[in-house]
């Protein structure tokens, strides 16, 4: 049998890092490939998995080796209060962008535009998986599989389709964008296939993405407040998709 130290060292170059028992928790949920996983308290785990997750708790008792605290700090860069870590098979591309192109949709597609922090990507892919958005897309340079985003979302990439694109690769669909000169969004009714835009945090949209919408939205604001954090605009633009 393949010692699990052994089966990380061969397979962390390609694979998706789950970093705490929750990021574990949902990529099972969601049919992620887990070939190895790891924690320094196996009870105390599969005791959290009985009270948080009794749907999963099985599968992690085939799966779950216990280690001592110092190999397992080698494994990850910040180690996570809960003692867990594990290695995911990153779902295929051609696959994701099947699910993407597909249409009709029956849930908008969140498209990040340029992003820069990768902790407000992962914010937003939570809560695209928590709307049952079909995917999130990123432009730019920001790998959204990054492990800091992959810890950000908590494992929900599993329950979304996640992909970097560039803007002229995007799906068809009428493109919303998020723009202070926008019209109101509260006077439009976002349609199923809709693909949501959003700016960057420092510079909003690119110029080739502005080009690209069909409509440019904004969100209610109080004067003189500058802006919303980005994973926050996200979320009131969901539910107001989501609202009847």
């Amino acid at each position: 049998m393949t010692d699990p130290l052994d089966r990380w060292a061969q397979l962390a170059g390609s694979a998706v890092l789950l970093d705490g028992f929750h990021a574990l928790k949902h990529a099972l949920r969601f049919g992620a490939e887990v070939p190895v996983a790891v924690t320094t308290d196996r009870e105390a785990t599969l005791a959290l998995a009985a009270d948080l997750a009794p749907d999963v708790r099985d599968a992690l008792a085939a799966l779950l080796t216990e280690v001592t605290a110092e190999p397992y700090a080698k494994l990850v860069a910040r180690p996570h209060p809960t003692g867990v870590a594990a290695l995911a098979v990153r779902p295929f591309r051609e696959a994701n962008l099947r699910v993407l192109a597909r249409v009709p949709r029956t849930a908008p597609i969140v498209v990040l535009d340029e992003p820069r922090n990768l902790g407000n990507a992962g914010a937003v892919i939570r809560l695209a998986a928590g709307f049952g958005a079909t995917g999130v897309i990123t432009t730019g340079t920001l790998d959204p599989w990054h492990p800091t985003v992959v810890r950000g979302g908590a494992g929900l990439h599993f329950a979304t389709a996640v992909e970097r694109l560039t803007v002229a690769e995007l799906p068809q669909g009428p493109l919303f964008a998020l723009d202070p000169e926008g019209e109101d969004v509260r006077g439009t009714k976002l349609p199923d296939d809709a693909i949501l835009a959003f700016g960057s945090e420092r510079t909003g949209l690119s110029p080739e993405l502005r080009a690209r919408a069909d409509h440019l939205l904004r969100l209610p604001m109080r004067p003189q407040v500058s802006s919303y954090n980005l994973a926050t605009s996200v979320a009131m633009t969901l539910f107001h998709w989501s609202a009847p």
